[in-house]
C-alpha cells in the first residue's frame, strides 16, 4: 500500500496535527525522560495556579515547559534514529547521542533558572 499525500490545505493540516498529537502521546506513554519532564510540567502548572503567578510569569513558565519537552522529544528522535542506523555500540554514535542529551541539559537548566526566578520571590 502506497502512502498518498493529502494536498488539500485544511484536511492536510488536520492530518498533520493528528500525526503530531499521536507522536506526543507516544512520547508521553513510552519514554521515561518525557514522562518525568511532563510530570514536572504538570507540577509547575499546579504551582502556578497555587501561587497566582502573573501573566508574564505564565508566559515564561509555559515557554520553558514547552522548550524542555520539545528538546527532549528531539533528543529521543535522535537516539531512536541513531540506534536504528547503528544498533551496536559505536563511539561516534555515542558522541552524537551525548550532544543531543547536552541540548536537553541546556533546556532543563534554562527551565530551572526560570522556575527559580518565578518562585523564589514567592517564598521570601
Amino acid at each position: 500500500m502506497e502512502f498518498q499525500k493529502d494536498n488539500t490545505f485544511v484536511t492536510g493540516r488536520l492530518k498533520s496535527m493528528k500525526y503530531a498529537f499521536n507522536g506526543a502521546v507516544k512520547l508521553i506513554k513510552t519514554e521515561h525522560s518525557i514522562m518525568v519532564q511532563f510530570s514536572l510540567g504538570i507540577i509547575m502548572t499546579i504551582a502556578g495556579f497555587y501561587f497566582h503567578i502573573s501573566q508574564t510569569e505564565w508566559l515564561c513558565q509555559t515557554l520553558a515547559i514547552g522548550f524542555v519537552l520539545s528538546i527532549e522529544g528531539l533528543n529521543t528522535a535522535v537516539e531512536k534514529i541513531a540506534d536504528f542506523i547503528h544498533p551496536d555500540y559505536s563511539r561516534r554514535i555515542g558522541f552524537i547521542k551525548d550532544i543531543a542529551a547536552g541540548a536537553v541539559f541546556f533546556a532543563a537548566m534554562t527551565a530551572i533558572a526560570i522556575g527559580l526566578i518565578i518562585y523564589i520571590p514567592k517564598f521570601i
